[in-house]
């Protein structure tokens, strides 16, 4: 693949012109004064000989779907791509340099933010300045809306009287469709934000339409489907898959070795456990959990519970702790590892799961599932006083009908989470019919992202991340320029 993506770049009118563009030396740069000029940001990278991006993501999903990007930019960008800003373990191995751990900004809701206000306000003053001082051509910032807004605010502000700064890109829209007068705050984006990437189908429109320049880029899931089997995939049930008959073979040897490596039995009622990636969500779940699957192995003696764990060294630390008293037999696996997760996924029945991104992981290996949340009481009258949908799972949302059964809020006790698991483990019925939703639903995302490729360049690629990449090196801004005096 990614041979095809630079035969593509180098294929490209834009491409040739600056490949062929002189660097700027340091003797030259000192007899040259600034100047504004419309470019495109791969343009101006080429001129100086470097692409300079400052990136932040304040939790989980957000690190992956960062570093997707950073590999589709190093591999798409014509000269060297240097990183900072704020990430988590996906980030860092792609080469960020993280300027404070990223887990200090996964804080949820809105009762649960005041303790953490003051600290979180230091945290945006300092990634300012990181900013100002690392002089990027471009900021992203990904998801975690309440820090990635005040940021950009805040260093737009400081270029206001300049007309410069770097290009602004949001990656993941804020959810404005879920929420009273959600579009009406689109319009205030605009001063701060220059351009955001979506991943869903319809969220671009709606942007565009209330001023806010957008691009569908396609939803994370898409990237892990092409990087997994696609045995490990909903594709797999009920419906043939084009693999060959040594990798079935290679696909059944990692699942039996899952199995035996973790003391689990092929068949037996196997339940993934997704407490969620923040600390602060973990701690108010997975106790629920616990009590939960202490209910349910009445009724199955045989229970064993996987957890994938999220790559958050507090909510590691968390769960090593509290699965030394699980009421039943539990493995622990790291989050991180896509295949293994996909595999444990794969040889269990049903998954428990605190709602977020993980539904739609869920959604991908086709396993049927029950989403739950809670949160401060205060929090919760928020949500249901300012919320305009009647769900919270995104599949739910897409399909605009109870597939997955939402046990939220006060609602979300270990009785009630008995029941619904009960169910979805005793009907086959409702198995089947979250199997056939989650195959609705990759084939949705997957058409759209078809439907959606305005480049004809684009056509040839498949994964968001790339499409992300190649969307932001060719958007255009007035940037800083310099020339002779």
């Amino acid at each position: 693949m990614l041979s095809l993506l630079r035969a593509i770049a180098s294929h490209s009118p834009t491409r040739r012109a600056f490949i062929q563009a002189p660097v700027v030396g340091d003797a030259i740069a000192t007899q040259l004064r600034p100047y504004s000029i419309r470019s495109k940001l791969v343009d101006v990278a080429a001129r100086e000989g470097e692409l300079r991006v400052f990136l932040v993501a304040g939790e989980v999903s957000g690190d992956t779907i960062a570093s997707r990007l950073m590999q589709g930019l190093q591999d798409l960008s014509p000269v060297p791509v240097k990183f900072t800003g704020v990430g988590g373990e996906s980030m860092r191995k792609r080469g960020l340099e993280s300027i404070f751990p990223m887990e200090e900004l996964a804080v949820m809701g809105l009762w649960e933010l005041l303790p953490h206000i003051a600290n979180i306000r230091r945290r945006i003053n300092y990634t300012v300045e990181a900013a100002v001082l690392f002089q990027p051509h471009i900021v992203v910032t990904v998801d975690c809306k309440g820090f990635s807004f005040r940021l950009l605010k805040l260093l737009r502000s400081r270029f206001v009287q300049s007309n410069y700064g770097p290009l602004h890109i949001h990656y993941v829209a804020p959810s404005f469709w879920a929420w009273k007068g959600g579009e009406e705050r689109l319009k205030g984006l605009r001063h701060f934000i220059d351009h955001i990437l979506c991943i869903l189908p319809f969220e671009a429109q709606i942007c565009n339409l209330n001023g806010l320049p957008a691009t569908y880029v396609g939803h994370p899931l898409l990237d892990d489907a092409s990087s997994i089997n696609p045995l490990l995939t909903v594709h797999h049930i009920d419906s043939p898959v084009m693999v060959s008959e040594s990798e079935k073979q290679e696909h059944q040897r990692k699942v039996e070795a899952f199995l035996k490596h973790n003391g689990l039995f092929p068949g037996s009622n196997i339940v993934t456990l997704l407490p969620g990636s923040r600390l602060q969500e973990v701690r108010r779940m997975l106790p629920i959990y616990a009590e939960a699957m202490q209910l349910l192995k009445k009724s199955f003696p045989d229970l064993s519970c996987v957890i994938p764990i999220a790559p958050n060294r507090q909510v590691q630390s968390y769960i090593d702790k509290a699965a030394q008293s699980f009421p039943v037999s539990t493995v622990l696996i790291p989050g991180a590892s896509l295949e293994t997760k996909y595999i444990a996924f794969n040889v269990s029945k049903v998954a428990l799961c605190t709602s977020g991104s993980a539904v739609m992981e869920l959604m991908l290996a086709g396993l049927p599932c029950v989403v739950s949340y809670r949160a401060h009481l205060i929090t919760e009258w928020l949500i249901h006083f300012k919320k305009k949908i009647n769900f919270i799972s995104l599949p739910n949302i897409l399909l605009n009908t109870k597939v997955i059964p939402e046990v939220l809020f006060r609602n979300c006790t270990p009785e009630n989470l008995v029941e619904a698991l009960r169910e979805v483990l005793l009907d086959k019925k409702v198995q089947e019919m979250q199997i056939d939703s989650a195959k609705r639903i990759v084939r949705m995302l997957d058409q759209s992202m078809e439907q959606k490729k305005e480049h004809a360049d684009l056509c040839l690629i498949r994964s968001p991340g790339y499409i992300a990449a190649w969307t932001i090196l060719y958007a255009e801004k007035n940037f800083h320029c310099t020339k002779h005096s």
